[in-house]
């Protein structure tokens, strides 16, 4: 039999006493504020981490996100009994294909364009100024010029300094192509032994955490991969609906309307990035518009862009993205700024398929939790 040193009675009383001062309120509160600092506190980690290691992480996530829509391809070519390594070099080969193809048809017609629209662009400016002068304000034409000069400067300035710190994948060319090429070997492996990758991966856990994580990863990339998906269908839409109406624009005026297939590319990739995408590729078509017609013709061309816009946010997300995705508009806001704020345009990038996935991962580890709970309060009923 063991014995037990008895303690003090004073010391029972002294702790009691000090438990009863407190009150049952506050002390809830500060269960739970410790358990929500460390959990800010293991986010903030994790999240300098990514920021640190962003040279790795970005092209990790986007051969993820390019996994998620090549690997309904594979497995189709697979089951046609394609051996899996052609389908893959096959599916990687198209890609690189259409990436470059529309790379290339882009800068092709800018080059091409380019100095018709600088022609149009200082025939506007030259008008614009001998409509200031008309004014009854007196202004002439040499403050005009220097206005426009500063505004320049401050333009390229601010659009330097913007880019430098939105663009934070790297500062080279260096890092670019370590990235590009980081991103195509972790794509083409992810594609052709991407399963024994995620075994490897779940085997480190804990044996009781495999499963649980195992099924709730696996739910939430079937939401990821519904929602690039799907994302890729609402950004070629965007793109055809706003070239098609920036053609149809230029047809009413001689030369037509330049650059309309650089503006359907960055519309498309614009797309990839809620609200911010939309309002910025937006403005560049209207901008483009405004120098080569006028003014009312960029009125003209940005009702189109506020059409094609309206009818993605309230037909094309709700009946196809909304059945695909459950996140909120509050919260694909949110994750865009916060995103944007801590890792520039890339954060914007990936913020919504980072929370779709999480939302899906959590919902589904606590759905397990609760039957986990259910269950053992019905073994303990009998």
């Amino acid at each position: 039999m063991l014995l037990r040193r008895p303690q003090p009675q004073g010391h029972r009383a002294s702790r009691a006493l000090g438990d009863d001062a407190v009150s049952r309120g506050i002390r809830i509160a500060g269960a739970w504020s410790w358990r929500f600092v460390a959990v800010a506190a293991a986010a903030a980690i994790v999240i300098a981490l990514v920021v640190m290691f962003r040279i790795v992480v970005i092209p990790l996530l986007v051969a993820a996100l390019i996994t998620t829509a090549l690997l309904p391809v594979v497995e189709g070519l697979v089951r046609a009994r394609w051996p899996r390594g052609l389908a893959v070099a096959v599916a990687v080969v198209g890609l690189l294909v259409a990436i470059v193809g529309l790379a290339w048809l882009a800068v092709s017609q800018i080059r091409a364009e380019y100095p018709v629209l600088q022609d149009r662009a200082v025939a506007f400016w030259d008008d614009t100024q001998a409509w200031i002068t008309s004014l009854p304000f007196g202004i002439d034409a040499a403050e005009i010029t220097a206005l426009g000069e500063n505004l320049l400067v401050t333009v390229q300035r601010d659009i330097s300094s913007i880019l430098s710190s939105a663009l934070s994948v790297g500062s080279s060319v260096g890092h670019f192509l370590a990235g590009a090429l980081l991103t195509l070997f972790a794509l083409i492996f992810t594609l052709l032994d991407g399963r024994g990758i995620w075994r490897w991966i779940v085997g480190v856990l804990p044996r009781a955490a495999q499963r649980p994580t195992d099924e709730a990863a696996r739910t939430g990339w079937g939401t990821l991969g519904s929602f690039v998906r799907v994302q890729v269908l609402v950004a070629f839409i965007d793109a055809v609906g706003i070239g098609l109406g920036a053609f149809i624009l230029g047809l009413f005026f001689e030369g037509g309307m330049p650059l309309v297939i650089p503006i359907a590319i960055l519309v498309f990739l614009g797309s990839f990035i809620p609200i911010i995408g939309a309002v910025v590729t937006g403005a560049i078509a209207v901008l483009v518009a405004l120098v080569s017609f006028g003014v009312w013709p960029a009125v003209i061309m940005l009702g189109i862009v506020l059409l094609v816009q309206q009818l993605e946010s309230h037909v094309l997300q709700p009946l196809v993205m909304g059945t695909a995705v459950k996140v909120h508009p509050l919260a694909v806001v949110l994750s865009v700024g916060a995103g944007s704020t801590i890792a520039g345009i890339a954060g914007a990038f990936f913020a919504v398929p980072l929370v779709a996935f999480l939302n899906t991962f959590v919902s589904s580890i606590a759905a397990g939790a609760r039957r986990t709970s259910a269950a053992t309060a019905i073994e303990d009923a009998r």
